[in-house]
């Protein structure tokens, strides 16, 4: 877990709401890591702090960057009544449920990096009996991180026996139901490249007991 949010600290973009010049490089990237937890819906307040525990160091402004937290939820929040009933995550939850029927596991927001993501879903698999599941497609937080700040959402996928021929229908069946959901795709129809949707619009609630959760 630690591995995964000190990450967060060096690959960030440097995007924040707040532009006050005399905020430190260091504050500006606990700043965007925040941003991204907020709105990625995922996690509560609590949690947001301790990413911060996990983040700060020196010259850090820590009373600042901890205060900023209910204030970013409070935007989060107020941006959600004009979002739509049903937004792509909406969808894409739907589309995953669907593939999870067909019997592919999917897992949102699963490790950092690709490797982290492969090595989740493994454990992931381990939970249900070998024959439930033939494949399985996941998005980490760097992935996550993207999607945040409107660069698209990457799904990577895998046959449960690795890079086997029958792959490549993991990653049809997975366009297949990602198309019905109404999402327009960028995939070249091969094992080499992970399906992209480019003009996916990140809109994930954040749960009302989430938001209590201080």
């Amino acid at each position: 877990m630690k591995s995964i949010l000190l990450g967060l600290l060096l690959i960030t973009p440097c995007v924040v709401f707040s532009k006050e010049p005399q905020i430190y490089d260091v504050n500006r990237h606990i700043l965007n890591a925040i941003n991204v937890h907020v709105w990625s819906g995922f996690y509560s307040p609590r949690e947001v702090q301790k990413t911060i525990s996990y983040l700060l160091e020196d010259g850090a402004d820590e009373a600042m960057l901890r205060g900023s937290v209910n204030g970013v939820f409070e935007q989060k929040l107020i941006a959600e009544r004009a979002w739509p009933q049903i937004t792509d995550n909406d969808r894409l939850n739907s589309v995953f449920a669907e593939l999870k029927n067909k019997g592919i596991l999917c897992l949102h927001n699963t490790g950092y990096t690709m490797s982290d993501g492969h090595e989740d879903s493994y454990d992931a698999l381990s939970r249900f009996p070998k024959s439930q599941f033939y494949g399985y497609c996941f998005y980490h937080g760097q992935d996550l991180e993207r999607a945040v700040f409107g660069g698209g959402l990457m799904i990577a996928y895998d046959h449960v026996n690795g890079d086997v021929p029958d792959k490549i229908k993991v990653g049809q069946e997975i366009k297949t139901e990602l198309e019905k959901g109404g999402f327009t795709l960028n995939w070249n129809g091969t094992t080499n490249q992970r399906i992209n949707i480019p003009n996916f619009d990140w809109k994930n609630r954040t749960s009302w007991y989430k938001y209590h959760d201080r």
